[in-house]
C-alpha cells in the first residue's frame, strides 16, 4: 500500500494556507491538515476555504480536543473536514463523543497519544472506543526543549498494540519518514521545521515547491536512487 503524505498547514492566515496547499496538492501530497495555528487564527472559515478550493482532497482538522469533543467535531465535519483529532489524554467520554459525530457525518477520528504515560495502552483503548487512526506525535515544544526526540522513539510499540492505521508526526526528516513507513506507519506528516519554519508559522523557504516535490518523490519511491 502506497504511503499517505499529509502536509501540516501550520500557518496563521487562510490565504497563505491556500497558496501553500495548492502547491502541495499539485506536487502529489495526499492529505491537507488544517494545523492548530490555522484553526485558531481562521476557525471554521479556514476549513470551509480549504474545502471549497480542494473539494476532493481529504482534510484533517487538528483540533487537539480535550473536552467538548462532540460539538467541536460536529462543527468541523459540517464545515468540510474529513478527519478530526482528539487527544489520548482526554477522557474516554470525549473520544466516544467524537466517534459518535464521525459516524453521524461520515467522518473519521484520529487519536493523538502525545504525552500519554503508556502510549501503546492508550492507543489500544482508543481503538476499542472506535477511533480510526492513531497518531504517534512528538510535540513541537517537547522536541525543541529536548533535541533528538522523534516519533520513531515511540512508534514500534504503538504499531504492535493496534490493528488500525498509525500516523507518525513531529519534526520528521524525509529519511525518518521513510523509516516510519518501513516499520509500518501508513501516514506521515510533514510540517516544522522541514516545510514550515520552526521559529514562526511561515513557510520554511519561500521557494517551497521543490522541497515538497522532493518529499513526495522520495517517500513514494524510497528505493529509487539506492
Amino acid at each position: 500500500m502506497e504511503p499517505i503524505i499529509q502536509i501540516s498547514l501550520d500557518l496563521t492566515n487562510k490565504e497563505e494556507a491556500l497558496e501553500f496547499a495548492a502547491v502541495a496538492v499539485a506536487a502529489g501530497v495526499d492529505w491537507l491538515e488544517a494545523g492548530t495555528p490555522l484553526i485558531l487564527a481562521e476557525g471554521l472559515h479556514g476549513i470551509r476555504a480549504l474545502r471549497a478550493a480542494f473539494p476532493d482532497v481529504p482534510i484533517v482538522a487538528d483540533l487537539k480536543t480535550m473536552d467538548g469533543a462532540g460539538l467541536e467535531a460536529e462543527m468541523m465535519f459540517k464545515a468540510g473536514a474529513n478527519y478530526v483529532v482528539v487527544m489520548g489524554q482526554a477522557h474516554d467520554a470525549s473520544i466516544i463523543e467524537q466517534v459518535k459525530m464521525a459516524k453521524k457525518y461520515n467522518g473519521k477520528v484520529m487519536c493523538d497519544v502525545m504525552l500519554c504515560p503508556d502510549k501503546p495502552k492508550r492507543a489500544r483503548e482508543a481503538q476499542d472506543l472506535g477511533v480510526d487512526i492513531i497518531i504517534v506525535h512528538t510535540g513541537f515544544d517537547e522536541r525543541n526543549m529536548i533535541p533528538g526526540l522523534s516519533p520513531l522513539d515511540d512508534l514500534q510499540p504503538v504499531l504492535d498494540a493496534v490493528t488500525i492505521p498509525v500516523q507518525a508526526v513531529g519534526g520528521l526528516s524525509i529519511d525518518q519518514a521513510i523509516e516510519t513507513i518501513r516499520l509500518g506507519a501508513e501516514i506521515v506528516v510533514f510540517g516544522a521545521p522541514l516545510v514550515i519554519s520552526g521559529t514562526e508559522f511561515k513557510p520554511a523557504d519561500p521557494n517551497f515547491e521543490p522541497i515538497i516535490r522532493d518529499i513526495v518523490e522520495r517517500v513514494k519511491n524510497p528505493k529509487k536512487g539506492e
